[in-house]
């Protein structure tokens, strides 16, 4: 049996193969900094924002229509701030359960 040998190097850390490869500039990023910035200190502003950010996409929808399904996909991924937003609700969930000692189950989905 015949041994493989390696001819290549193996590449770790912050590498993305070409097609995939991020550019250096992010019109968004200042504004993704400052949803990702902004703290929750308050139980009325936590209230605040787990009411006015919804836990699940509210335009994802099944239609059922002549015996088929339609499958209308959660639009809300196309938002370039989705993930930020998503993580300011949960900073504002764990504020009130954790800091008010406050029952968060009626923001869960």
């Amino acid at each position: 049996m015949k041994s493989v040998t390696h001819t290549h190097t193996h590449t770790h850390g912050n590498y993305y193969p070409p097609k995939y490869k991020k550019s250096g500039f992010d019109i968004l990023n200042p504004l993704r900094r400052r949803v990702d910035e902004i703290q929750v200190k308050n139980a009325r502003f936590a209230h605040l924002i787990c009411q006015v950010i919804p836990c699940c996409c509210p335009f994802e929808r099944k239609i059922h229509l002549f015996g088929h399904t339609l499958h209308i996909p959660a639009l809300c991924k196309l938002n370039p701030l989705y993930d930020n937003f998503v993580g300011l609700r949960f900073r504002a969930l764990s504020y009130l359960s954790d800091e008010c000692g406050e029952d968060v189950t009626k923001y869960i989905c």
